[in-house]
């Protein structure tokens, strides 16, 4: 099934539904334009995209499994930043607040920076300074990405992080800033549903950091480069990612805020 097929029998399940596009798109997260070109054949949906619409019609298991088949034949997806910025930055912290509510365990490695759902709103600004955002667009995105933090009260979630130790030790902020990141660290690796360890530089290693990436329920991985953000949806990939991580979890260090911060 090509992408304008694909985009065919999508346009077919939601007339079928009886539901109107504005509906579908609406929580779908994405906009009515977007669902009109993926119908239509225009633009090629990725397989998050995939999956949020044929939640959004609310069809069978087996219809969702033999489409989501279909979106998966493009196994690995790249979106630019570029296109990111266009789109808006806050707008893509809701498409990911939207993936993550429905997860149920996520995990995450990190070797350069403060994860997203735990950094402090100083250290976000820290992080898109570069970015060339007007303050407005600073301030959505901010936003956004602190709304998104809710989802690490939610006990019916699992999240694990781990984070190399440099993580804590680079300087976006002013020593006070960075030991209130640090401290909030402390404060969320408390929650029960909350795991945060550290690879210390002093342990004997098997494996390379390479880049981040989060893997959700077994199924996405999500790797941030420096050009694009790549989505892994093929078991196989998503294997070499579980592996990779329980590597680096089996000599990080749980506890270590609550000793060493």
């Amino acid at each position: 099934m090509n992408r304008t097929e694909l985009g065919t029998a999508l346009r077919a399940l939601r007339q079928a539904s009886g539901k109107e596009a504005k509906a579908v798109a609406r929580s779908a997260v994405m906009s009515t334009a977007k669902l009109s070109k993926v119908e239509n054949g225009h633009v090629a949906p990725s397989v998050i995209d995939v999956e949020r619409i044929l939640t959004a019609l609310d069809v069978s298991n087996q219809v969702k499994a033999e489409y989501m088949a279909a979106a998966r034949a493009q196994a690995t997806e790249a979106t630019a930043w570029r296109l990111v910025r266009r789109m808006g930055f806050h707008r893509k912290q809701e498409e990911i607040r939207a993936l993550e509510a429905s997860m149920k365990l996520l995990r995450l490695f990190q070797p350069s920076l403060v994860p997203g759902l735990l950094q402090t709103p100083e250290y976000v600004r820290a992080v898109l300074q570069g970015k060339g955002l007007s303050e407005d667009q600073l301030a959505r995105t901010i936003g956004a990405r602190i709304e998104r933090q809710r989802v690490l009260y939610d006990t019916g979630k699992q999240l694990r992080f781990v984070v190399m130790e440099p993580v804590l030790r680079w300087r976006l902020l002013p020593p006070a800033m960075m030991a209130g990141q640090v401290d909030r660290i402390t404060s969320v690796s408390r929650l029960p549903n909350v795991d945060v360890r550290v690879v210390p530089l002093d342990r004997p290693q098997a494996d390379v950091p390479g880049h981040s990436f989060v893997i959700r329920d077994d199924r996405m991985v999500t790797v941030e480069t420096t050009h694009a953000e790549v989505i892994v949806t093929d078991p196989r990939h998503v294997a070499l990612y579980v592996e990779k991580y329980e590597r680096f979890a089996s000599v990080a260090l749980p506890g270590w805020f609550r000793r060493d911060g």
